[in-house]
């Protein structure tokens, strides 16, 4: 259990290109106070923080963008290829974003169903933080699909990028709920309605403990 003080704890994850952004959102539109993790990432590597000039000291002025803003696909490029330096780039920017995200959870209200929109949950062996943890699952062939389709990205980088992450096994191994995105915008709707409704349940059960 979360020792959070809100009425419920949700980790949300799922691999790189699953549709874990777009159940996020939907989230939020339902209510819940939403923490995203990536867009706190970009935060403490902003131009002139601490946390870019870290960055900078161990990769090279070669992943800064000509107006010195951090180029996040130089350094993916550089870190998804070799897991010693992924470790480094990690021991810089999770410190930051945990003290980050400790910061916007205490400004949620008493009452909130708070959702941690986390990548790295099976990764790095979060799920115990969390009341609940979500899963967005799609299988691996679709992942790369909507990587090279609507990202851009080679075949190549985009196995690449899945394969840094966790298994699709492992990330159900750690779910509670499973929202399976291989479908249409439609169907992911009715999970997420679905969703909430069991959140909302589950943390009303929560409040009268």
């Amino acid at each position: 259990m979360s020792t959070l003080a809100v009425v419920l704890s949700v980790g949300l994850t799922g691999g790189i290109g699953s549709g874990k952004s777009e159940v996020s959102r939907r989230l939020a539109e339902h209510g819940a106070v939403v923490v995203d993790a990536d867009a706190v990432a970009r935060e403490v590597v902003e131009p002139g923080t601490p946390g870019l000039a870290e960055v900078v000291a161990e990769f090279g002025e070669g992943v800064l963008l000509p107006d010195g803003s951090l180029d996040r696909e130089r350094l993916g490029s550089i870190v998804f290829a070799d897991e010693e330096r992924r470790a480094r780039l990690n021991a810089i920017v999770h410190p930051r974003v945990g003290e980050r995200m400790r910061e916007l959870v205490e400004r949620a209200p008493g009452d909130a169903i708070v959702v941690y929109d986390v990548p790295l949950i099976a990764e790095n062996g979060l799920a115990g933080m969390y009341d609940l943890v979500v899963v967005v699952d799609t299988p691996v062939e679709e992942q790369v699909r909507r990587l090279t389709g609507r990202r851009g990205m080679t075949e190549a980088d985009a196995r690449a990028r899945i394969a840094a992450q966790a298994t699709r096994e492992r990330r159900l191994e750690i779910a509670d709920r499973v929202i399976d995105n291989s479908g249409t915008l439609e169907r992911l709707a009715g999970q997420v309605d679905e969703l909430w409704a069991d959140l909302k349940r589950h943390a009303d059960a929560e409040d009268r403990r």
